[in-house]
This record gives structure tokens, sequence and C-alpha cells, in this order.
């Protein structure tokens, strides 16, 4: 089969080599899936970089979460062949190949209301929403949710959660291409950081009182001037640092304002609390069937235009979501 692999750690562009290798085989309670679509995402490239908290050995596949349909089972296995499903792929064997071999335990069903890049584009991005507004931060209807990077993959999908919640949603976005999209996908209020004060914004929108929550993909400076303006009793979820800057909290701060700042990992819950991906899944699969949820998925890219695909995401310089097609 065909498969993007990096042999030495550096920029996506330069990195990922693609390659012929064997097709591999599942063993004991793993699945073997043909690859319909890979959704890219910012640790692909941190990957790519050797800087991702996991450093798989070298060469790998890159690529952390798929749709596809299965054609293999290994021993003890009792998934259907021919399914549809989604599923985090299993490093070093990524999701950026025409097959990939998963763990049976990590594969859902794909929702029928989605096709296969928006399924792809639905499992991570969605979950890191799900359990970072309602797990972390308790988002309430008639809140004030803050979100950063909000016309990026984890941003988007932050919209649409805040706003199925009963939420005010105010996304920040670089330039008016992604300003757009922010307001299509839902958000009441947009603020192009190139030309606007989000800080002056949310307080004047909320009365003086700010955000109750700010969902931070970013760090760095959007991290510091999000504690200018988060409501008493706020909240502020970190979710990563796509800025490359990783900020250091005044805790004086959070203690005078009595605001709280809170870490999420989603990774840690398939091992720490499994269940509670699975039901997080169902309520995925429901609100795409009732149209509250759906991928902005802005490009769709052959297997021959991943490496691009991961840099121009690494960079900044796309929208929602880009996925490669084998």
């Amino acid at each position: 089969m065909k498969a993007w692999r990096v042999h030495e750690n550096g920029e996506p562009r330069e990195a990922m080599r693609l390659d012929e290798v064997p097709d591999p085989e599942p063993g004991p309670g793993q699945v073997l899936v043909r690859v319909r679509a890979a959704n890219v995402n910012f640790p692909d490239a941190m990957l790519c970089r050797g800087q991702y908290q996991i450093r798989p050995p070298l060469p790998f596949t890159p690529g952390v979460e798929l749709c596809g349909e299965i054609v293999g089972l290994g021993d003890g296995v009792s998934l259907e062949l021919g399914a549809r499903v989604i599923t985090p792929a299993a490093l070093p064997g990524g999701a950026f190949a025409e097959l990939a071999v998963v763990p049976a335990a990590g594969v859902f069903p794909a929702p029928e209301a989605l096709d296969d890049a928006e399924a792809a584009a639905l499992h991570i991005g969605y979950q890191t929403a799900v359990f970072g507004l309602h797990r972390r931060a308790n988002l309430q209807a008639g809140e004030t949710l803050l979100v950063h990077a909000a016309a990026g993959g984890v941003g988007s999908a932050a919209i649409q959660i805040g706003k199925a919640a009963g939420a005010t949603v105010i996304g920040v976005v670089g330039g008016p291409e992604k300003a757009k999209a922010a307001r299509e996908l839902g958000a009441d209020i947009v603020v192009d950081r190139h030309a606007e004060d989000f800080v002056g914004i949310v307080k004047e929108a909320t009365g003086g009182r700010g955000a109750d929550v700010v969902f931070d993909p970013v760090g760095g400076d959007a991290y510091t001037r999000s504690t200018k303006c988060i409501a008493f009793e706020g909240r502020i979820v970190v979710v990563g640092f796509t800025s490359g800057t990783i900020p250091a909290p005044g805790l004086n701060h959070a203690l005078v304002k009595n605001y709280a700042i809170l870490g999420l990992h989603w990774g840690l819950y398939n091992t720490q609390d499994p269940a509670a991906v699975r039901r997080c899944h169902d309520t995925l699969t429901r609100l795409a069937a009732e149209g509250a949820v759906k991928p902005l998925v802005s490009e769709r890219v052959p297997l021959t235009g991943a490496a691009d695909a991961v840099q121009r995401v690494a960079d900044g310089t796309t929208t929602g979501r880009v996925v490669v097609i084998p």
C-alpha cells in the first residue's frame, strides 16, 4: 500500500515521504481498516517535528483520526466486515495511508448524517469540544463563551457545541475569510484579531461582566488577554498552544479575580474513562442527525497532497478542516 512516512523529524512538507510499504495485518483485538478519509490535525505537524507528547519510533505514518471501512478482523474481534467506522489512528501506523490497523475498542460507527470527510473530522475535535465545555467547564445555557481560533478545526467544533448548549458564542479569528466562516458556523459575535481588540468587545457584549468560559487552543497572547475579560467565577479551558507559546499563568491573578484555569488532554479519557468517550460519541451522533453539528470541511485533498495539507494546517492558513481522501 501507499503510506506517508516520517523518516527524520522536521517541517511536514520536507519530513513526510510517500512510500510503498507492505499491507498491515490485524493482530488480536485489532481491526484492519481501509481509509476512506483522514482528517488533518495540528498534532500531525507536531508529530512530524518531534514536538508532540507522543513520539513514535521512526519511520512512522502520521494522521491521528480517520473514517474507514472494516476489511479485516484480528482474533477475538466480532465487528462487522464492511462497516463504516470512525476511530483514532494507532501510531506508528497513522491515517495518512491506504490501510490502517487500529484497536477494536476505539472503533465507533460513523454517523449516517455525515459523509466520509465530515465523519473523519468529527471524533477528536468535537470530543475535545464536548469534554472541554461540558465536563471541564460545565458550560450552562445563557452563559457567554469566548472561542479562540474559532474558524479552525477544534475552534469550529467549539462554536457548534457551545451553540447547542444554549450559550452566546464570541469567536476570535484572524482575517475576513475566517470571520465569514465563524459566522456561518453560528458564532453570535465574530472578532477579527487583526483589526479589533477582543477584550473590549467581550466586555461591551457582556455589560462589563466578561466571558463565563474561554476555550483556548492557541495559548500565548490569546490566553494572557483572555484573563483581562474573564467573568467572576469564569473558566478558562486550556486546549493547546498553536501559537507556539505556552503561557505562564499568574496564579495570584486567578485568585484575585476568582476564575479557574482548566487543562484538557482529551486523549487521557480513552484510558481513564472510555465509557465517557462512547457516551460522547452517542451524543455527537444524535447532534449530527439533528443538524446541530456538522464539521466544516473546507478542502478534500488526494493522498498525494497530504504533506502539503499538514504544512498548511501547521502554518494556520486553512479554514475549518482539511481532509485527505486516499
